[in-house]
């Protein structure tokens, strides 16, 4: 099957370069807890893989996310890093 278009299934969390760098360090225990907390919520998304951009990190995902699971992904992240809000825009 061939799609025209993006997909709609990636999560783009804009970020600078460091710290793209010292989140995909560790991507498969990060997939691993985006998914717990994604069940938490009683999501049906999950992550496959975790890309790294030069100013932003992708987050493939099974479906499409809700705003709901954004959210999720964002607190994640915004925790795993312990870093300010200003540093990481919402996806």
């Amino acid at each position: 099957m061939t799609m025209k278009g993006p997909s709609r299934k990636q999560v783009i969390v804009p970020m600078n370069n460091e710290l793209g760098k010292r989140f995909i360090k560790d991507s498969v225990s990060h997939i691993t807890n985006i998914n717990h907390a994604l069940k938490s919520i009683k999501s049906s998304v999950c992550t496959d893989f975790i890309y790294a951009d030069n100013k932003s990190v992708l987050i493939s995902t099974n479906n499409v996310a809700l705003n709901s699971d954004l959210q999720e992904i964002e607190k994640y992240i915004k925790n795993s890093l312990q870093t300010s809000d200003e540093n990481i825009m919402s996806p």
